[in-house]
Order: C-alpha cells, then structure tokens, then sequence
C-alpha cells in the first residue's frame, strides 16, 4: 500500500506513530495490518492462519476443538438469533464483561472484549513495538508476531525455549532489553507447554517500565494450571490474552478477550475509536457469557483431551517415535524419525487425515492436534498403515 492509500489518522495518532519511529509512508502498512487488508497477507502470509479443509476429513491441524460449544452457549446463541435485527439486544455486551469479571477475579473496568484473538494480538503489535523497539518472543511459537514485525520494520528476536520447554524469560530480556513488547504464550503453541507464572512476574518486573508483556493464554483452560491474569489486574504494563477458540469451542464465531489497565486498552483502541470492540458478534456474546460459568463442564472436556493426548503419546513412543514431553494443551510434537513433515503430511492427506505443519526451530517434528476419542483411534490405525508401508 502506497502513502497515497494510507488511511486518514487523526494529528495525534501520527505524530505517536512518527515519534515511536514510523514514517508516514508505513502508515498504510499499518492500516492494512490493523484491518487484516490484502495487502498485509501478501507481504506476511504468516497472518493468515484460516485451514483449507478436505471434504470429509478428520482435521489435526488447527488445534480446533474436536466437538462444538457447549449446550447451554449453543442454546443462547440460537435464542439471540431471532434478535438478529438489534446491534445489542438488551445490555448484552456489560453481561459478558460481568460474567468474566466475577470468574476470573478481576476488575470489569479491565476487560475488553474483542471479535477473536488476532485483532488484538496484531494490535498489540502496531501500538507497542516500532521500528525503534522491537519485538521478543520464544521460538517455536505462534508465529504471526513475526511476520507483524517484519511488516511493521520492528527488529524481532526469537530465543530458544529451555530444555524443558519453557520461556527462557531471562534470555529474552537479554536478547533485547529495549523491546517494546515482550510476548508470551503459555501454553506456548505448537509445544503446548506451560512457563510457571514466576516466570512471567519475573520478566513483567525486570523488563523496560514501559515495555508491555503480552501473555496469551488461548489454552489455559485446557491446562488447568495458574495464570497470569493476576498480574494484568494489577499492572498496567502487562496484557492477558484469551480466546474462545479452543476449549469452548467457538473458533467459527470469533470471540476473544483482553485483560490490562485501562490506559493499555485505550492506546490499543485509538486507531478506530473502538469501533472493532464495540461491533461484536451478538451470538458470539450470548455463546460466551452461557459458556464461562459451566466449571463442571469445562472440566470434563479438559478431562477427556488430557486421557486421549495420554493414549495418543503411548501409541507413539511404542512406534519408537519421538513426542515432546510436556503438552498440557490439545496438541503434541512428533519427530517421524526417516520421514519428513512434508511427507508425513501427504502420507496421512491420502488417509483421510490432516495434520499440522513443522516449526523452523523443529524442522523434523509435526504439530498434531488432538481429536476426538474416535478421531485419534484413526489416527492411530493410520499412522501403523503407514509406518508398515
């Protein structure tokens, strides 16, 4: 995109951007990132995490849930279908934030609510890295920040997990102790392995006083393990992320949530006036709200993941395959040992099955979500037809 093209930014949005190190002709590139333009997925196709799927097949790949919502957040949805015609039926929106607030502990001035989890992963982004402080992360992780930062002119350093697969927070403040944003996933995707929250309050209180640390927690609930959240309640340089996407599975309706200080939030909202936050799926509202308070249910899935990624992991060291120890979210590491990724990838599409892809810090492991306890028996039975083959 061309200066021509960029966007009209109020006097004060620019002279920030200019003075954090932008120039006014990356303007229409952050425009084109903040609204997922064409432009920004054809310079960065790390951005673009939406599968093809194969007609019919079983899908390993995305780290989907392997069913739908539950119940009682279908039911809701439907009943807010017939009041498709109003923006907001009846205080739907201030329920949400209501509901969060009282599970998770935390103030409701401090949520934000958002149409899924990219929008305010990328915008962390765009409002708190630049070219002239960059961005740190783990490596392997979620990728789309370093594609953000590569479009974006950010310098972005990638640090090695430790040998036990955690965040090697020390040597990320090493790696750049002048970054802006500091990013966190935990459980980190693709290992699927915590970093304790000592960690994460370590690097929140060493960092730069106005660096930001973005902690995503898309698979906390399938963890049931501390989080951060605490320390976004209390600090206003630290962000706690979370999507509906995994456990309660709702990737399809796009919803996700953001807790920070208010001042966070406001600096990350400026560049549409709220307008993305205030515009938010209302099924995907009423979904949500049905879904957060159901303890009991949440723990069963979690329960039943954790029993079919157990039997899944013995399956595979029988083979003799390498699997990544620790996941405590919906997938797993596997190294195919005299097969590639690629062709572990095509040997499984031809039986029916998709699974994920390789990192570049793992080239010779596969991520694989995991299903269903029907899903993962076929997986299995097609993994022995293919390793006899």
């Amino acid at each position: 995109m061309d200066q021509a093209a960029a966007p009209a930014f109020t006097d004060e949005i620019s002279d920030d951007l200019i003075a954090r190190g932008y120039s006014r002709r990356s303007f229409g590139r952050v425009a084109a990132l903040l609204g997922g333009g064409i432009a920004a997925a054809q310079a960065a196709p790390g951005l673009a995490q939406v599968p093809t799927a194969a007609p019919g097949a079983i899908r390993l790949d995305s780290n989907e849930c392997w069913t739908g919502p539950f119940p009682a957040g279908v039911d809701a949805a439907m009943r807010i279908v017939s009041q498709g015609n109003r923006y907001e039926p009846a205080g739907d929106y201030f329920r949400l934030l209501e509901t969060f607030s009282r599970i998770e502990g935390v103030p409701i001035e401090r949520i934000t609510a958002w149409p899924g989890s990219s929008d305010p992963f990328l915008r962390s982004a765009v409002t708190f890295a630049s070219p002239t402080r960059g961005i740190v992360t783990a490596d392997p992780t979620f990728e789309p920040i370093w594609a953000a930062g590569a479009w974006l002119g950010a310098k972005v350093s990638k640090v090695p997990l430790t040998a036990d697969y955690r965040h090697d927070v020390r040597a990320m403040l090493t790696a750049d102790p002048n970054a802006g944003l500091y990013y966190v996933c935990s459980p980190n995707n693709p290992t699927g392995t915590l970093t304790p929250v000592e960690d994460i309050a370590w690097l929140a209180e060493n960092k730069a006083k106005d660096a930001v640390l973005l902690v995503d927690e898309a698979y906390i609930h399938f963890a049931d393990a501390p989080s951060a959240i605490r320390l976004a309640a209390t600090r206003d340089d630290v962000i706690v992320m979370r999507t509906f996407s995994k456990l309660f599975a709702m990737a399809g309706m796009r919803l996700g949530m953001t807790v920070a200080g208010k001042g966070l939030h406001d600096r990350m909202m400026r560049y549409d006036g709220m307008l993305v936050t205030s515009m938010l799926p209302m099924t995907a509202v009423a979904c949500g709200t049905a879904s957060l308070p159901l303890a009991n249910e949440i723990a069963t899935r979690r329960t039943q993941m954790a029993a079919v990624r157990d039997d899944t992991v013995a399956h595979l060291t029988r083979r003799g395959l390498k699997v990544l120890p620790g996941s405590r979210a919906n997938m797993l590491m596997v190294e195919w040992k005299d097969r590639t990724p690629a062709q572990m990838v095509a040997a499984f599409q031809q039986q029916g099955i998709q699974i994920g892809r390789s990192w570049t810090a793992y080239p010779k492991m596969s991520r694989i979500t995991v299903g269903s306890t029907e899903e993962m028996a076929k997986f299995r039975l097609a993994l022995d037809r293919i390793l006899m083959g």
